[in-house]
């Protein structure tokens, strides 16, 4: 299950980083899997709404638990019941800017986090994480005193992955995207283009190849 903030469940037309997981997916993953989620717009920003299905690719599996302008406050109350009636196993978790950008401080935001991996513990006690740091953005780049918060949550976050992990419900943090470049891999300095999708799906997917043997390491060809 894909869970996430704008730029997780894309906008009309957009293929978006679950797109291109889910296709490294079934390119190289030896068994069947499925992604779930009770959510399967896109966000239409004629509409200034989540009411698009226009996906570019209509063969693409569209579940997801992700919206714009949702962060970790708006997803732990409702993980439990996801992960319940979805039957999900493993969480792909991509949240934080938009609540450092205008919820909560880096501690609330990590008090969050531990909060959303309770509840879907609760739901399912063998669900698997995996967690992406606040990746690169514009804001971070031009406001210093937010860069210092998520720079404090980023630290928070690895904190609580490694307090919380456990064998049976195992968290990972997955490494920030290589050499992601606001200029060069997102359309308007937060939200990715093609090339930022592969990064971070490449991020998702090599951590569950290096930890748990899912898939094999991320090429941006079979995206």
């Amino acid at each position: 299950m894909p869970v996430g903030d704008s730029m997780t469940i894309g906008s009309a037309g957009e293929h978006t980083w679950r797109y291109r997981l889910w296709q490294h997916l079934c390119a190289t993953h030896d068994g069947p899997f499925s992604i779930v989620g009770p959510r399967e717009t896109l966000f239409d920003k004629m509409a200034d709404a989540p009411t698009s299905y226009l996906y570019a690719d209509p063969d693409f599996p569209r579940a997801h638990l992700a919206g714009w302008g949702e962060g970790w406050q708006h997803m732990a109350p409702l993980i439990g019941d996801a992960v319940e009636k979805c039957r999900a196993d493993v969480l792909l978790v991509s949240l934080g800017l938009i609540d450092l950008g205008f919820y909560t401080n880096a501690e609330q935001t990590a008090d969050n986090v531990r909060d959303f991996v309770a509840a879907a513990r609760e739901a399912n006690p063998r669900v698997r994480m995996v967690v992406l740091p606040v990746i690169p953005n514009i804001r971070a780049a031009a406001d210093a005193p937010f860069a210092e918060q998520v720079d404090r949550f980023n630290v928070l976050l690895a904190k609580a992955v490694a307090d919380l992990d456990e064998p049976r419900s195992p968290i990972l943090l997955a490494s920030p995207p290589k050499s992601y470049d606001i200029h060069a891999d997102t359309y308007d300095g937060t939200h990715p283009n093609e090339s930022g999708e592969h990064r971070i799906a490449g991020a998702f997917a090599g951590a569950m190849w290096e930890a748990w043997g899912v898939g094999q390491a991320y090429v941006a060809g079979t995206g």
